[in-house]
């Protein structure tokens, strides 16, 4: 799944981390249109003042549109540009953690491959 958060991670992290993951598995294409922010928050669970800021992650980086009165839609390239986002996210952020913990517990590749 792409944009693991971890258990400290923010609540509206996760609730992104959900949607980005969906959008990049492709169950949101370009022009799609996501589900309400009130719809979303039953679904998950939560606060739709979280989803909302969720959301607005989405709206700020340029990944989707708001049509007033209607929803916010996919914008085209979106999972193209997410995709390169998330992986220099990972690459700065998440690999490093899990580099060192694999160096920590003497693993190698051969370990890894075979559990993959």
């Amino acid at each position: 799944m792409a944009a693991i958060e971890n258990d400290d991670s923010p609540v509206y992290l996760k609730l992104r981390a959900i949607v980005a993951a969906a959008i990049l598995r492709g169950e949101y294409r370009a022009g799609d249109q996501l589900p309400s922010v009130r719809a979303f928050a039953a679904e998950q669970g939560a606060n739709p003042l979280t989803v909302a800021k969720a959301y607005q992650t989405f709206q700020d980086d340029g990944y989707v549109e708001v049509r007033r009165g209607v929803g916010m839609f996919v914008l085209a390239g979106a999972a193209e540009r997410l995709r390169l986002a998330e992986r220099d996210r990972f690459l700065a952020g998440t690999w490093p953690r899990v580099r060192e913990q694999i160096a920590l517990l003497g693993l190698d590749l051969h370990d890894l491959l075979e559990h993959a």
